[in-house]
């Protein structure tokens, strides 16, 4: 491909908008253009890319068994009213209705239509199992889109459903997938760490992430560097700690009696206007670990409380798969005045009639304050065994550094990821709700047992580029490179240095070679600088200078050093190099 007739404009600054590097490499590399929030346009070079990457997903799909086939976007809404998830969704789903007034959805994932499919499709055992995938356009309201491709309203998505006669079944159907999402990755040229992960709206008992290890990452990674353990912060597990939290706080400022290791009897305490952890340290000075948070939820509509230490935060996720609940909710200011009666900021677990949960970590707590359930006053020398009921000690607070692995109770780090593929095992959650079953070798009726498996494939690509750039732009790895080969014709009027190029760009392509030739009115300086910006894995450079000294210039992206190459070689060499980094990314 010639740069003179390809529509590749490159920017030399940021956009303002974007706010990673992944997104201002895109733009200022010409793969992609806004067209509104959330809303992009794939270029000439993006587009060759992303087709790279989703060449090697359909390769991998196809390897693992999968059977490729593509659903309609817009979907009936009474499926999802089947599966229940229209309510639960929310408004990240798009709505709307056709002209016979039918309300219908943009589709942000396929279970419900995929189970129906299934349902109507298969009715013996002899049929299963059955692994089917898509690529295609998913759509989602995000409230806030940010970071290009990263979380966009329209993106391309690979999502496969798994069908088998059993939970035995479905965890070989699940493993396949998994080790394919590995090769993907691996191919794509990622590092890619399979993590833990919560099922959120998709559901099911089971899941595990790929996050992309990335300083930009929206998510959060709780990491074990001893034994391998790994989640996503939403997911993540921690050690249960022994005996009470820390005390020794200095509460004589607040005429309080220090921690005793006999709790003295309850007593109230004025606090005007003392409503937060913050507000609540600086009155009584002391640390925020020495209070417990009180917070009312609304859970499937019904209040229920969760306490917390006063330095840790709730994990709602956990909360809402420890109770089974379709719908965990803060609960609003009516709500916890009738429940507590008090006002916000002063609830707590003494004369709670409702159930309450607490944090392992608060078993056995002992002294320490919470809220009176009485505007402006809080209660001091709270003993959660003595003075409360609490319906059981769970794990529900969010898991950060310093806390102790689930595995083998070694220190926990935080990292950050960007997820690109999210695999689960969903058991009969759809097939139950669709009725999916087939009829077994003993002539029974049984439901089938699903999987399902994503990967966003937008966003691998920006993914690939967020993990691998330096300050000059792009570094792609040769798979999923728009172009092999960056082929510099720097004497553009001079029949010779052309007649060079022509003939080794026709070599190339007879060879399989990806290969874009810059043959632009340009000086070397601009040339050098878009070759390095939009990141192909080999540089040529074909000058008269070059030539008169034996060859062309070739140099992989990553390095600083050229080999000049006879003419006669180059075509060769370059295919044997192409071999080369493609077999480092093969598995």
């Amino acid at each position: 491909m010639r740069w003179s007739r390809s529509l590749i404009a490159t920017l030399r600054d940021d956009p303002q908008e974007a706010e990673i590097v992944s997104h201002k490499l895109m733009v200022r590399a010409g793969l992609i253009r806004k067209l509104s929030g959330g809303l992009y346009t794939f270029m000439p070079l993006g587009l060759r890319a992303l087709h790279k990457v989703s060449q090697i997903i359909r390769e991998e799909m196809d390897r693992a068994g999968a059977q490729e086939i593509l659903m309609p976007a817009l979907q009936p809404a009474e499926l999802w009213e089947r599966s229940g998830r229209l309510a639960t969704m929310g408004p990240g789903m798009f709505r709307l209705k056709d002209r016979a007034e039918r309300l219908m959805a943009l589709g942000p994932t396929h279970e419900e239509v995929v189970t129906e499919l299934l349902a109507g499709e298969v009715n013996s055992y002899r049929q299963l199992p059955c692994t089917v995938y898509q690529i295609q356009t998913k759509f989602r309201d995000e409230i806030r889109p940010r970071f290009g491709l990263m979380r966009a309203k329209e993106f391309i998505m690979k999502d496969a459903y798994s069908f088998d006669t059993s939970l035995e079944a479905a965890d070989a159907s699940y493993q396949a997938m998994y080790d394919a999402y590995v090769r993907i990755f691996t191919r794509c040229g990622l590092d890619a760490r399979p993590v833990e992960a919560d099922t959120g709206d998709i559901g099911g008992k089971w899941s595990h992430e790929f996050m992309v290890l990335a300083d930009s990452g929206e998510d959060g990674i709780v990491d074990c560097p001893a034994c391998g353990y790994a989640a996503n912060q939403e997911r993540a597990e921690r050690a249960a700690a022994g005996g009470s939290l820390p005390g020794g706080c200095p509460l004589e400022a607040a005429a309080i009696p220090a921690a005793t290791t006999t709790c003295a009897p309850l007593a109230e305490v004025a606090t005007p206007g003392a409503r937060t952890i913050d507000d609540l340290v600086a009155f009584f000075t002391c640390g925020a670990d020495r209070f417990i948070k009180t917070l009312i939820y609304l859970v499937d509509g019904k209040p229920v409380a969760a306490l917390v230490p006063g330095n840790r935060d709730l994990n709602e996720h956990k909360f809402k798969r420890l109770l089974g609940a379709k719908k965990v909710e803060l609960a609003d200011e009516a709500t916890i005045q009738k429940v507590t009666g008090a006002p916000v900021g002063f609830a707590g677990p003494v004369g709670l009639k409702i159930p309450t949960y607490a944090d392992q970590g608060l078993k056995g707590a002992s002294d320490f304050i919470t809220g009176a359930n009485k505007a402006d006053t809080h209660l001091i020398h709270v003993d959660l065994a003595r003075d409360t009921s609490v319906t059981a000690f769970e794990d529900l607070i969010v898991v950060r550094a310093g806390d102790a692995c689930p595995r083998c109770g070694k220190v926990l780090q935080l990292k950050r990821g960007i997820e690109v593929g999210h695999v689960f095992k969903l058991g009969t959650k759809y097939t139950e709700s669709f009725e999916a079953k087939y009829l077994n070798d003993k002539g029974q009726s049984e439901l089938m047992v699903m999987g399902c498996y994503g990967i966003g494939v937008t966003r691998t690509l920006q993914a690939v580029i967020e993990q691998s750039h330096d300050a000059n732009g792009i570094i792609w790895p040769v798979s999923v490179a728009p172009f092999a080969v960056t082929l510099l014709l720097l004497d553009p009027k001079d029949p010779t240095v052309c007649a060079v190029v022509d003939t080794l760009e026709k070599a190339l392509q007879e060879q399989g070679v990806d290969v874009l030739v810059d043959d632009r009115e340009e000086r070397p300086g601009v040339k050098f600088k878009d070759a390095d910006l939009i990141g192909c894995p080999i540089r040529v450079v074909a000058g008269a200078k070059g030539l008169a000294k034996g060859g062309v210039e070739i140099k992989l992206r990553t390095s600083k050093d050229f080999d000049l190459v006879p003419v006669e070689h180059a075509a060769d060499t370059l295919t044997a190099l192409i071999r080369k980094l493609t077999a480092s990314l093969n598995t």
